[in-house]
């Protein structure tokens, strides 16, 4: 009889902790070629990259906002972010990468909000690696003549705007995770009026920077062209 409680407790205890055990967290690398699944060296540039994605789907009211700071945690500026849960050079250390790769109450952003695709984690992962550095008046060039959806539009929307109006939350009802969401906005001209900041429109990103000259015109440009879906 001793031996099989003996065994039993063993066995429970491996089915608990199997069952509470987190996946390991990836470490996304450095962006260098050696790197596995880097292609090409690059530097995350902080302000065009990284703080776009903790202010659309962080820095929200009733998460880490100035006025909410849920767990402590403001999320809005690059001295707020580096405050806590940032080790530089070390991601897979870093409470605010680890909690993108988390389960249940640990995960960030919580279930039922929008959340941050693969490529983003990896983009913060990155840069955390390389040092979190407040890199400014970097990242990619914006060509005002290049407006396809699919690679001028949706980055931008998946930037800027999904962390707080995406299919599972959709802020004033508007879904601008798919394209029939951005081509309603686009072709009503709330989309361009709100990124404008255009009178008698809610200026977006709301508590964030106002997006670039080039990245409004590249909008403006695929309004007016009837929003194709190219």
């Amino acid at each position: 009889m001793k031996k099989n409680l003996t065994a039993t407790g063993i066995l429970l205890i491996i089915l608990v902790w199997g069952c509470t055990h987190e996946a390991p967290v990836p470490d996304p690398g450095t962006g260098n070629p050696s790197d596995p699944g880097i292609p090409t060296p690059t530097e995350i540039c902080f302000e065009a990259d990284v703080l776009p994605i903790f202010q659309s789907y962080c820095a929200k009211s009733g998460c880490h906002d100035a006025a909410t700071h849920k767990e402590g945690y403001v999320l809005d500026s690059y001295s707020n972010i580096m405050k806590r849960g940032i080790v530089p050079g070390n991601a897979v250390n870093s409470t605010l990468y680890k909690v993108l790769f988390a389960s249940g109450e640990n995960r960030m952003p919580p279930a039922g909000q929008a959340q941050l695709t693969d490529a983003q984690k990896s983009t913060i992962g990155i840069w955390i690696n390389q040092g979190a550095k407040n890199t400014i008046n970097c990242g990619a060039a914006c060509d005002p003549n290049a407006f396809a959806y699919n690679a001028n539009i949706k980055p931008i929307m998946n930037t800027h705007c999904v962390g707080c109006h995406s299919a599972v939350n959709p802020s004033k009802g508007i879904d601008l995770s798919s394209y029939n969401g951005t081509k309603a906005a686009a072709l009503n001209g709330s989309l361009y009026g709100s990124v404008s900041h255009a009178q008698g429109f809610v200026a977006m990103p709301q508590g964030a920077a106002k997006l670039s000259d080039c990245k409004i015109t590249v909008i403006q440009k695929w309004a007016a062209a009837g929003a194709p879906n190219n």
